[in-house]
């Protein structure tokens, strides 16, 4: 039951970070092309761009995190022998995942500070917290993501980088 809700959750964050991409580059080339054109840019282009990169890089914390393409530095962890290796990758992701939820815990107080005020968007007039609610969301999907990425690497012997993606030293 959790592997199919996983694969579901999983093909969700493939579909929103493909639409949120493709959504950005459709209205960029479309507000250029209108400029060109008719002389004149779209006016909610910009706050439809913004939601979209805000949502691709806030879901995608948690995409990156269960793919192992998330940023890391590993020049010492790349040369450390196996034991130390073993040790960083899952302190690692333990403290990555208890920063990303420090995180959730202030993007959902200032999403409510901004669900409290009830602005709008200038061309649009939508509520600025729409843009905001998937901050805290990403946030806690990707802690949770870390957090089987350590998990992981407290149940097997190898070192992972991520719960399918063995360590390539």
């Amino acid at each position: 039951m959790l592997r199919m809700l996983d694969r579901g959750l999983m093909k969700a964050e493939e579909h929103i970070l493909s639409y949120s991409i493709i959504l950005i580059a459709f209205m960029v080339v479309g507000n250029v092309l209108s400029r060109a054109i008719v002389g004149s840019g779209w006016a909610y282009t910009q706050e439809i761009s913004r939601f979209a990169v805000t949502v691709a890089t806030f879901m995608g914390i948690s995409y990156a995190a269960r793919k192992g393409r998330h940023i890391s530095m590993s020049a010492f962890f790349d040369l450390a022998p196996y034991p130390i290796r073993k040790g960083l990758s899952i302190l690692i992701p333990a403290l990555t995942s208890f920063v990303l939820l420090i995180l959730a815990f202030f993007a959902y107080e200032y999403f409510m500070s901004l669900y409290e005020s009830k602005r709008t968007t200038t061309a649009m007039e939508m509520p600025v917290y729409f843009m905001a609610v998937v901050v805290p969301i990403g946030f806690i999907f990707g802690a949770i993501q870390f957090l089987r990425n350590m998990w992981i690497n407290i149940k097997e012997k190898e070192v992972y980088l991520a719960q399918d993606k063995k360590d390539y030293s």
